[in-house]
C-alpha cells in the first residue's frame, strides 16, 4: 500500500507539475516575444540611425565634390531593408524585423565609411589642386617681377645707346 500511495502522490505531482507548466507556458512565451520585440525594436532604431548618419556622410561627401551615385545606390537598398523591417515589425514578425534591421545597420556603417574615405580623398585633391594652384600663382609673379626688370633694363641700354648716338645740335639764341 504504501508503494501505491507513493505512486499516487508522485503522479498527483507530476500532474500538478504539467498543469502548473500549462498555465505558466503563456507567461513565458509573451515574454520571450516582448525580448525579441524589444531587441527587434532597438534594432531597428539602430538601423535608422545608421542610415541617417550614412546619409549626412554621403551628403557632406557629395559637397566636397566626390562621386557618390555608388553609394546612393547602397543608401537605397539600406532603404528598402529598413522599410522592410518595419514591416515585418508590425507584423509581429519580430525575429525577421530584427534580422532585416541587422543587415541595414552594417550596409549603412559600411556606406558610412566608404563616404568619409571618398570625402578625404575628394578633400585631399581639392587641396592639392589648391597647392597647384599657389605655386603656379608664386612662379608667375616671380615670372612677372624680374620680366619687369629685365625688360626695363634692356630698355634703359638702348634708350642711353640711342640717346649718346644722338648728335647735340646747337641753336642761336635770337633774343
Amino acid at each position: 500500500m504504501t508503494r501505491k500511495l507513493i505512486r499516487v502522490s508522485s503522479l498527483r505531482l507530476l500532474v500538478g507539475l504539467l498543469v502548473l507548466s500549462a498555465f505558466m507556458f503563456p507567461f513565458f512565451v509573451s515574454r520571450a516575444d516582448a525580448s525579441s520585440e524589444d531587441a527587434a525594436a532597438s534594432a531597428i532604431s539602430e538601423a535608422e540611425e545608421a542610415v541617417g548618419l550614412a546619409y549626412e556622410t554621403v551628403l557632406e561627401a557629395e559637397n566636397a565634390g566626390a562621386e557618390v551615385s555608388g553609394l546612393l545606390d547602397k543608401l537605397d537598398e539600406a532603404g528598402m531593408l529598413l522599410a522592410e523591417a518595419q514591416v515585418a515589425f508590425r507584423l509581429g514578425d519580430f525575429d525577421e524585423a530584427f534580422s532585416l534591421a541587422n543587415l541595414c545597420s552594417e550596409i549603412g556603417a559600411s556606406v558610412e565609411d566608404e563616404a568619409y574615405e571618398l570625402r578625404v580623398e575628394a578633400y585631399g585633391s581639392r587641396v592639392m589642386v589648391s597647392w597647384l594652384t599657389m605655386a603656379g600663382s608664386l612662379v608667375g609673379v616671380v615670372v612677372v617681377v624680374f620680366g619687369s626688370f629685365w625688360g626695363w633694363r634692356v630698355f634703359k641700354r638702348r634708350y642711353f645707346k640711342r640717346l649718346s648716338r644722338l648728335k647735340p645740335e646747337v641753336a642761336k639764341n635770337e633774343t
